[in-house]
């Protein structure tokens, strides 16, 4: 009690009028109650399955408790949770909106859910799409959420401005940090009646260096620098902050002969983004990075190196089948072979089938390589080697196939679920089969997107010698009746495989990911729509109308 009164004593010097207590100790009884049900009805419609139920439950049970609601609401909510009520969605959204706490600045709630989200130092992917959904309801711009969180850790760390940035832009930027991070630095020190978290303190660890003192008062800066907070910490970004660059193979594992996080972006962020390419080819291809270059889904990315040499070998031989008149051949091929982006073994053409072989080993020991990588990195974040924070996982070709086997694998791992946000596979060969996909959608909280292209004829002549009719999932929509399924037919953007490499910041802006040349509005969390959006969605040629059609999408969901 002795840190409140400090803390009260230091607000009152300040002068400070904005918040300074949580938001669920501001709002009336019946905002409260609103705020808890919007959250529990959401939690039902954007995670309905049994294996969910404990996580609905524990949830909202802390969530009451975080709201000081009366214990005879419980039953109410726990109703909600299990997907009862889902029609009172807009009634409930309306009146949390008219509560005097909202009616100036409705981004309180965000905050207040991001500071619930972290209170004990572990960030689910499943919290953050709940934020994301929340955040959508109540008409929020889905860019606040990032901005909180980057505040988060400004208010952890200690900051350069960047030298582009105008001294006004600069000096603005400054004062909505520190309203916002006094707000967090207050839910993640408090609970209740303003009792300082010790053992608990959670994210807050670092605050004193960045004079939480000040804010909170000496004695609870004290309790948040404790041992165990800045443990918890360590548990949020990975061992020693070191993270995914931290990682080194140590030996061989399997077949496997490369296998390292190269970092794409300088920033830490509470979600990162791991980009996984598909092939290298010489020239300006060369590097994993550089189909990257204008990625910006997080400030704080990756992208995996694997396998260079055979992906290497690859990119050759895709360079040496494509050269020449063996491509018009295909394209005219395709009309014949490839119907409604089922492979079938018709004739292709002789000039065709005789550099086959080019392609056809590579081909085959890639195929192999990457399932294995794919399930070695699933070991490596379920290990948590990032740290307990939602991972975004976006991946072109064969990279694609890395994290479908990377899905595959979790899915057959307990405690898989929570870590992986959304996931964008880009001309993936692997099966379309909605049974297929099934299992490992349960692995994601937010989005699978699948890119594909009808008229990839590359992708449907290496699966030519198939000795059955096969679904590629590059080469058409995959057929899951699961509001995380999300299908983008790219015909108008991608010409052909080779594409995805060279079109890599048209075909991210199509899809809804941010990029550095055009950041979407409404779409800043790192999900891409709403996470209960319709489930298909066809690109367009220019990036203007790829963002318009991305945003009816994102305002015509989730009635």
């Amino acid at each position: 009690m002795a840190a409140e009164e400090k803390w009260k004593t230091s607000a009152e010097r300040d002068g400070e009028k904005e918040l300074c207590v949580l938001v669920g100790q501001q709002l009336g009884e019946p905002g409260r109650f609103a705020y808890a049900a919007l959250c529990g009805i959401s939690l039902a419609q954007l995670f309905p399955e049994k294996e969910q139920s404990s996580f609905r439950t524990e949830f909202i049970e802390g969530f009451v408790k975080w709201l000081d609601l009366p214990q005879a609401v419980l039953p109410a909510m726990t109703a909600f949770a299990s997907g009862l009520g889902g029609e009172g969605t807009e009634t409930f959204a309306q009146i949390l909106l008219k509560d005097p706490i909202l009616k100036e600045n409705p981004v309180v709630i965000t905050q207040d859910l991001l500071s619930f989200s972290l209170r004990d130092g572990y960030y689910d992917a499943r919290a953050r799409v709940l934020i994301c959904h929340v955040t959508w309801l109540l008409r929020v711009p889905l860019e606040e959420l990032e901005v909180l969180e980057e505040s988060l850790l400004e208010s952890l760390k200690e900051q350069k401005e960047e030298e582009s940035e105008t001294a006004e832009v600069s000096r603005k930027k400054k004062e909505r940090r520190k309203k916002l991070k006094r707000y967090l630095l207050i839910g993640l020190a408090t609970v209740g009646g303003g009792t300082v978290i010790g053992l608990t303190g959670g994210l807050a660890a670092p605050l004193v260096a960045a004079g939480a003192a000040t804010i909170i008062g000496s004695a609870g800066a004290a309790a948040l620098g404790s041992t165990a907070g800045i443990a918890v910490m360590a548990s949020l970004f990975g061992a020693a902050g070191a993270g995914l660059t931290g990682y080194k193979m140590k030996k061989r594992v399997g077949a496997i002969e490369e296998f390292e996080f190269l970092p794409l972006t300088e920033g830490k962020q509470l979600h990162i983004t791991i980009a996984i390419t598909g092939w290298l080819c010489t020239g300006k291809y060369g590097s994993f990075t550089a189909p990257w270059s204008s990625l910006l889904q997080s400030s704080e990315q990756y992208c995996l190196a694997w396998e260079s040499k055979y992906l290497m070998e690859l990119g050759n031989a895709l360079d040496s089948l494509l050269n020449g008149f063996v491509n018009m051949m295909a394209q005219e091929a395709l009309k014949f072979t490839v119907l409604s982006g089922i492979v079938t073994a018709l004739t292709w053409p002789t000039s065709l089938l005789t550099v086959a072989s080019v392609i056809d080993n590579p081909w085959g020991v890639c195929l192999h390589r990457s399932a294995e990588v794919g399930k070695h990195l699933a070991h490596i974040l379920l290990s948590r080697q990032q740290g307990r924070r939602p991972v975004t996982l976006i991946g072109f070709s064969l990279g694609a196939r890395v994290i479908y086997f990377c899905l595959q694998e979790m899915a057959q791992e307990k405690d898989s679920q929570g870590i992986i946000e959304d996931v964008v596979l880009l001309g993936a060969p692997v099966e379309g089969e909605a049974k297929y996909w099934k299992a490992i959608a349960k692995v994601v909280s937010g989005r699978i997107i699948n890119g594909y292209c009808r008229g990839d004829w590359l992708l449907s002549f290496v699966y030519r010698t198939s000795s059955v009719q096969l679904n590629v999932a590059g080469l058409q929509p995959v057929d899951l009746d699961d509001r995380r399924m999300v299908n983008m037919d790219l015909s108008a953007v991608v010409n052909g495989h080779l594409d995805y490499m060279k079109q890599m910041d048209t075909i991210l802006r199509a899809v809804g990911v941010k990029t550095k040349e055009c950041r979407l509005d409404e779409k800043g969390s790192g999900s891409f729509f709403s996470p209960l959006a319709k489930k298909s969605q066809r690109a367009v040629e220019n990036t203007t109308r790829g963002e318009d059609a991305a945003s009816r999408d994102h305002q015509g969901s989730s009635s």
